[in-house]
């Protein structure tokens, strides 16, 4: 790891979290490009962006902490104080019905594991679906949410 940079694995380059951030923003699917990438933070900004990415995530993200304890399950909450001793993130683990809070200051890393439920599924997605059927000359579309796994 070197310099003001993360890295991003299984795709791509090392982005600053700058870009990282913006990637897919604009694209209106953030969360669609996350799943089975790791972020792994060079600075304290670049911790607070991937958590705030992991919280908008629909789907389990594994914790690594500073002292190798990694812990996977769902960010449900996080509160950002004006240091990363002061910055919690709320976690349910995998398999538990258990809440845990994480000082932002322990983490060394994320990575995006568990499938975004949500991923796909925006307003504008429905609506090029939707779209799609009608230019096929398709009478009395209906359009069904997939089924959860």
């Amino acid at each position: 790891m070197s310099g003001n940079h993360n890295t991003i694995a299984a795709t791509g380059p090392v982005q600053p979290a700058s870009e990282q951030a913006n990637a897919g923003a604009a694209a209106g699917h953030v969360s669609d490009d996350l799943h089975g990438r790791t972020w792994q933070t060079a600075s304290d900004e670049d911790l607070r962006v991937g958590l705030e990415k992991a919280f908008d995530y629909r789907g389990d993200v594994t914790i690594t902490r500073k002292d190798g304890t990694r812990i996977e399950g769902y960010i449900f909450d996080r509160q950002t104080g004006a240091t990363l001793e002061k910055s919690i993130v709320r976690v349910i683990p995998q398999d538990q019905s258990i809440k845990i809070s994480i000082p932002y200051s322990e983490i060394a890393g994320l990575a995006f594991t568990g499938r975004d439920t949500a991923a796909g599924k925006s307003w504008a997605a429905w609506l090029k679906k939707y779209l799609e059927k009608k230019a096929a000359g398709e009478k009395n579309i209906e359009l069904k949410p997939e089924k959860l796994d």
